[in-house]
């Protein structure tokens, strides 16, 4: 009688006897190919503001930047030419800006905010494909229909840490200009209207910016699998009493007591506690 053998336990690994427990599963993962960090310190990049915003920006004195945000990044892959395996990446940054605008000296300010946009350009190697990608989509009570078949491209993932809001001026405009790109409708609704590119008076801030660009490809991998991952922490009920969720926190003691500079340096140590 013919026996039939698990796949997996044929995949056990054999290079090293003493992890027995371990067998070789392949898995379908996104590799990185190529990567790239940045720290890019924005200066007098203009903020857009609607119709609204923008009759206060033209009687304002002075403005202060408060804080800023990223709502999203654009990007854009395509092949460079003559270099097999590389890309360009084109990015387009969204930022929230907060801004304290005073219309009088010494006033309250009046809290507004608009956007930023700023464009960038890295080029990474994502290696070649060649073949048509095929995917099935599932739609409860249809047909499943395949997919269109699309470019072997690798896939561009942007992360980009909170920025860092500098500084904020006010300046004349002397003469309209167009916006830097087209703003999609979703963010346009976010501050409840179009933005204007022409007016009077125009405000820059000054941004510091940390990314990471990476380029990816869907692979299948070799890698060891030692078990399934099991939850070994049992799931405890909330409970509704506040008092009770209270009293199982700690009591907050650096924020009463806040660190000095030798204790918030890292390292334990610095140049002044060696004297």
């Amino acid at each position: 009688m013919a026996e039939f053998t698990n796949a997996a336990d044929c995949n056990t690994s054999a290079a090293n006897p003493e992890t027995q427990n371990s067998q070789a599963v392949c898995i379908d993962a996104l590799r990185v190919y190529d990567s790239c960090g940045d720290k890019d310190c924005l200066s007098d990049v203009r903020v857009y503001f609607t119709d609204a915003v923008q009759s206060i920006i033209d009687t304002a004195v002075s403005v202060r930047i408060k804080d800023a945000d990223v709502i999203s990044v654009m990007t854009d892959l395509e092949p460079v030419p003559f270099h097999k395996g590389f890309y360009s990446v084109d990015m387009t940054y969204f930022f929230d800006i907060s801004l304290d605008v005073f219309t009088t000296p010494g006033g309250n300010p009046t809290v507004v905010n608009g956007l930023s946009v700023f464009n960038k350009k890295v080029i990474l190697f994502g290696s070649e494909g060649s073949v048509k990608v095929f995917t099935a989509c599932f739609s409860p009570d249809e047909i499943d229909i395949q997919n269109s078949p699309r470019k072997n491209l690798p896939k561009v993932s942007v992360q980009v840490a909170k920025p860092i809001a500098l500084s904020a001026k006010l300046c004349d405009l002397g003469n309209s200009c167009n916006l830097p790109c087209r703003i999609p409708v979703k963010i346009c609704h976010c501050y409840g209207g179009e933005f204007i590119p022409s007016a009077q008076r125009a405000v820059t801030v000054t941004l510091g910016v940390f990314s990471i660009v990476q380029i990816e490809r869907n692979v299948q991998m070799l890698i060891p699998s030692y078990d399934f991952c099991i939850p070994e922490k049992e799931c405890r009920n909330s409970s509704d009493n506040p008092c009770e969720v209270f009293s199982r926190l700690e009591f907050p003691t650096n924020e009463f007591f806040p660190p000095n500079v030798c204790d918030s340096s890292g390292d334990g140590s610095c140049g002044c506690c060696k004297y």
